[in-house]
């Protein structure tokens, strides 16, 4: 049968100087390095050792055995800390394991061949194939960025129907930033609010880089050449399956979504421009107030939330913003 201590992980000449510990009870390094036949030196750095580990004790030059039993449970005991925290670095290896083979998924894509592209033609199967594509893996988030207004017009008289009712459906989240311009255009507004009441957001600029999309996070949209409007080129477009394109291409939203202004619509926001709207008219906070049925209290604090909202430096500037915002048509 092995010694407990062997198996544990000291080597045999520290099992054979404890054990004489354990016989000598009380000895000097010099006493110990003649039990063992060894060198003082060597000995004394063993013994070192063995202190280190807690199965003896070192009192003014002397060594003393502790009882086998609470000995073995402490080396034991620290042998089951390091497991433990072994295991736990296990644990989050495993949890990163997907990025990583996102990661070699991507390098070996970049290295091995061209990235897969397919180039699409026609509105009516781009709207389509995203529907498609949120199908195979629902719920999906759809990120978009559409910078003219054609193509917002096009979005509001055609297309803007399948992404509602895909999102009733909970297919797909629809996450759209467009320029504040556009908020103006006949049936853009009434589709917009559509979309947002099904679950979708939407953010405005004053100007967007270009169009692209990303569907989930392993496919891209991207126009013929970027800043491209797609009408102007017959809506074709690269679909691009690649985790490394889709994933600038998804921190490149967030950039530009951290610096959109949400829509003033909604009960929140329809009150925020009721206010601004009667001020641009020369109505004082009293009028106001009796006009829209609510406390002057009421009216202040609307003034306050589109100041916040518009990041102006005072009601006169939110009116301004507003105004530039479309808000106030």
């Amino acid at each position: 049968m092995s010694d407990p201590f062997e198996t544990l992980g000291l080597d045999p000449a520290q099992t054979a100087l404890y054990s004489a510990v354990l016989r000598l009870h009380r000895a000097t390094r010099t006493d110990l390095a003649q039990a063992t036949d060894g060198q003082v030196d060597k000995v004394g750095r063993q013994l070192d050792d063995l202190v280190k580990l807690g199965v003896i004790d070192e009192q003014s030059g002397q060594y003393l055995a502790r009882h086998p039993a609470a000995a073995l449970g402490r080396v034991i005991t620290q042998r089951l800390d390091r497991l433990a925290e072994e295991s736990r670095m296990i644990d989050s290896a495993l949890g990163s394991i997907r990025a990583l083979i996102r990661d070699y998924d991507a390098g070996r894509a970049y290295q091995s061949g061209p990235f897969t592209v397919e180039m699409v033609s026609g509105a009516d199967v781009l709207y389509e194939s995203v529907v498609g594509i949120a199908l195979q893996t629902p719920p999906m988030e759809l990120l978009t960025a559409v910078p003219d207004e054609r193509s917002i017009t096009d979005f509001a008289r055609k297309f803007a129907d399948p992404w509602i009712d895909a999102q009733k459906r909970n297919l797909l989240t629809v996450h759209l930033i467009v320029p504040v311009s556009t908020l103006n255009l006949p049936g853009v507004r009434d589709q917009l609010t559509r979309l947002t009441e099904t679950g979708g957001k939407v953010r405005t600029l004053d100007r967007v880089p270009s169009w692209f999309m990303t569907a989930g996070a392993e496919v891209a949209g991207l126009p013929p050449f970027w800043g491209a409007n797609l009408p102007d080129h017959a809506y074709n477009f690269y679909f691009v399956r690649t985790s490394t394109v889709v994933g600038v291409l998804r921190a490149f939203f967030g950039e530009l979504w951290g610096r959109a202004v949400p829509l003033p619509w909604g009960r929140r926001g329809d009150g925020m421009v009721q206010v601004l709207r009667l001020a641009a008219q020369g109505m004082c906070d009293d009028s106001i107030a009796r006009h829209l049925g609510v406390s002057v209290r009421t009216v202040r604090a609307r003034f306050a939330e589109a100041i916040a909202e518009l990041g102006a430096q005072s009601r006169f500037h939110a009116g301004v913003e507003a105004t530039r915002r479309g808000w106030l048509t």
